[in-house]
């Protein structure tokens, strides 16, 4: 485990990564005895030093969802981030949303759904029924990704580890809401769906059941696993549940459509 002084040291490097827009080496790679454990702490680290700059908490992200990604990354569960206040971008139906690039370093595009709670979710031992219960309505989102670490070594090519990713906020750099406020008492989730068009171009099509089966089962996860840590959901925060989509690579001049049907479309574009 990772004493308090090199915690703070990679959290620093991280924060001055995002401002630089210049990226580290994997610290897995430095560190080779890193944990998820150490990496959740170089995130909260991280997240300190941004709130100590005025920043708040909007909610969470929940990251590696799918079973095909979880495989990949040689993990048995999802991992999660913090939303802040300035990660937040709102489209307005029917208009296209300016998102500058010049904030993110390599940014990824992925579709899924955020729960806006109406009520705590606290753990050990939180259902998914109680998720549905404390949650005041469902709506499409955009995460986008970004990587203050890189994702593949500069000099072996070798791809990043989850430490690195979990360290990275779990790679959470932006949330794009703006669609429909569904209710998740009368909106089956799991047939929820996207088509996400890049520059006019069909690049993904999804189902919200590729989220675990359940999209609400990822959110009980969270609030269970933010327990031992002593930290809890709270109403009014928004979750990303995770994406059933593959990333989307983007850049200044790309535009994307995200077509959710019925409850409605996401409009935005990198400048």
């Amino acid at each position: 485990m990772f004493d308090d002084p090199l915690i703070r040291q990679l959290a620093a490097e991280l924060h001055q990564s995002e401002k630089s827009r210049v990226q580290v080496e994997h610290f897995s790679k430095r560190y080779p005895g890193m944990t998820i454990e150490d990496g959740y702490r170089i995130s909260r680290a991280w997240m300190d030093l941004k709130r100590a700059e005025g920043r708040t908490v909007i909610g969470h992200k929940i990251g590696l969802t799918s079973r095909a990604m979880q495989q990949a990354s040689q993990i048995t569960e999802p991992d999660y981030g913090t939303l802040l206040d300035d990660m937040l971008f709102t489209c307005t139906p029917g208009q296209v949303l300016d998102i500058p690039a010049a904030r993110f370093i390599a940014p990824r595009v992925e579709v899924e759904l955020a729960f806006v709670l109406k009520a705590p979710l606290k753990g050990p031992d939180v259902t998914v029924e109680q998720v549905l219960a404390a949650t005041e309505y469902v709506t499409p989102a955009i995460e986008i990704i970004d990587a203050r670490i890189e994702q593949f070594d500069r000099h072996s090519k070798q791809m990043r580890k989850v430490y690195d990713t979990i360290s990275d906020n779990a790679a959470n750099a932006g949330i794009v809401v703006g669609g429909v406020k569904a209710d998740p008492a009368t909106t089956h989730l799991p047939w929820c769906g996207a088509i996400l068009r890049q520059n006019g171009v069909v690049e993904e099509t999804g189902l919200a059941a590729g989220v675990q089966g359940h999209p609400a089962i990822g959110i009980a996860w969270l609030a269970n696993k933010l327990a031992p840590w002593g930290e809890s959901l709270q109403a009014g925060q928004i979750v990303l549940a995770g994406s059933f989509t593959r990333p989307v690579p983007a850049q200044a001049g790309d535009a994307f459509d995200a077509d959710y049907g019925a409850l409605g479309r996401l409009m935005f574009r990198f400048v």
